[in-house]
């Protein structure tokens, strides 16, 4: 169960308020649907004891109206929507220890406006003092001129680990299997850098540009993506790379592309109530040096219904998803030694801070994988945060209960029967509250091979 991933998003989160909520026009939040936004979200994820977090959305909301304004009369004056465009950058320090990591030292910085209303640029170094390091940058939601329907993102990370944690696949077995693992102590470097080309369709939510239709749902939900929600496309060009020590046989580098399919007919992001969310993402790797190209593919949908209010619950809400993914050039032919499968640290994984959460980050990998998430969330009418010490520094407006049950399996045949052969379940109970338009997630979760508590910003689906 290590923390310091927590520490990292918090930092980042609470110490970038201040300098994006001083506008009467823009407030700027690590969020998902105000209305009239523009926004950026990265994900960075790897092992649970080495692992750091990045989960953010960062949105920028714009008064339409303000921007067009006559300022005839005082032409000298600055509008609202002019210092909303002014660049703001925050800074935090990061200190932490962990049994992995030891005392780490690093800092995170934000820069809001970046060149751009709607762009943002993320900046996270680290050291500690076991000589292990990792560096992030990310530049977010980027148009380019005439091309109101397109963003453009880029990521690019870099890690040393001297004592790194990672789940394999057991080398005791001459033909190891998706569920055998083994759990592996080495020196390892990882890294990877992406850079993602989303067009937003010209239909529903999404014909007024890219920018107004990452805002908020302001219209009835409806099951016609003609009519409702924000669909886009995203071609994702990556690289990632995973070298170890005490492993150097392993394949250690991933090249390849992902294209993705995306229908968000959600009624909001940070709190659902209805509509759903469907994802299809494809992904082709590459053949690097001897090590064959490979395909794979994932879909998740998610859907949320509610259950109204009564005297002691101001929102009930029940949150549904499913996840199913597969490796359809999966080849394991130990005895001709003909293998064509995407290294395990790319390929189809179980386990982390969003799917089968009892288990730690990546643990389970293989050709194939299914999970099934049940979260049953309410919002009380008592809410005596905002009158705590620390709390109300801030605005909270809700705070939620979750209870949520999960099962998945990975095998490495697709077929109904072995995907739901021996599924690992865990339960697990939560706190998720809004701090200035973020979602702070806290879950603790049992059923695992141990407890599990993670700290994670945004809701898990």
């Amino acid at each position: 169960m290590q923390l310091y991933k927590s520490v990292v998003m918090i930092y980042c989160v609470f110490f970038s308020i201040d300098s994006v909520a001083q506008s009467e026009a823009i407030h700027s939040v690590i969020s998902n649907d105000p209305e009239y936004v523009t926004a950026s979200k990265t994900t960075t994820s790897h092992r649970p004891d080495t692992e750091v977090v990045v989960e953010t959305e960062l949105i920028s909301e714009i008064n339409p109206q303000s921007q067009q304004q006559n300022t005839a009369e005082k032409p000298s004056a600055v509008t609202p929507s002019e210092k909303a465009l002014s660049p703001e950058f925050v800074a935090v320090p990061i200190v932490f220890s962990t049994e992995t990591l030891s005392t780490t030292f690093g800092a995170a910085g934000v820069l809001k406006h970046a060149g751009q209303p709607q762009a943002v640029a993320l900046g996270i170094g680290l050291y500690s003092a076991n000589d292990s390091w990792l560096s992030y940058a990310g530049f977010y939601h980027y148009q380019l001129p005439e091309l109101d329907q397109w963003l453009f993102s880029a990521e690019l990370f870099r890690g040393h680990y001297e004592q790194g944690i990672y789940y394999l696949p057991n080398s005791d077995l001459y033909e190891p299997k998706a569920n055998d693992i083994s759990r592996v102590i080495s020196v390892g470097d990882e890294g990877f850098s992406k850079l993602t080309m989303e067009y937003v369709l010209p239909i529903a939510r999404g014909k007024h540009g890219a920018a107004n239709a990452l805002g908020k749902n302001t219209t009835p939900i409806s099951w016609n993506p003609l009519e409702s929600g924000v669909s886009s496309i995203s071609l994702t060009p990556f690289s990632k790379y995973r070298e170890l020590e005490a492993l150097a046989y392993l394949a250690d580098e991933a090249r390849g592309v992902e294209l993705a399919f995306n229908w968000d007919n959600r009624d909001a992001k940070l709190n659902s109530t209805e509509g759903g969310q469907t994802n299809l993402t494809i992904t082709k790797g590459f053949s690097v040096d001897d090590d064959p190209s490979w395909l794979m593919w994932e879909f998740e949908q998610s859907a949320f219904m509610s259950f109204g209010s009564n005297s002691w619950f101001e929102q009930q809400v029940l949150g549904i998803n499913f996840y199913l993914a597969d490796t359809p050039s999966w080849e394991q032919d130990y005895k001709q030694q003909q293998f064509q499968q995407p290294p395990s640290f790319a390929g189809v994984s179980l386990g982390g801070f969003d799917r089968l959460r009892g288990y730690s980050s990546k643990q389970f990998t293989g050709r194939s994988a299914v999970n099934y998430a049940l979260e049953y969330r309410v919002t009380p009418q008592w809410q005596p945060l905002q009158s705590l010490p620390v709390f109300n520094l801030y605005n909270i407006p809700w705070w939620q209960w979750v209870l949520f049950a999960e099962a998945g399996n990975v095998a490495d045949e697709f077929t109904l029967t072995e995907l739901h052969d021996d599924m690992k379940t865990n339960y697990g109970a939560g706190i998720r509250f809004e701090v200035e338009g973020i979602v702070i997630r806290t879950d603790f979760v049992t059923g695992g091979d141990e407890s599990q508590f993670w700290v994670m910003v945004n809701q898990a689906f």
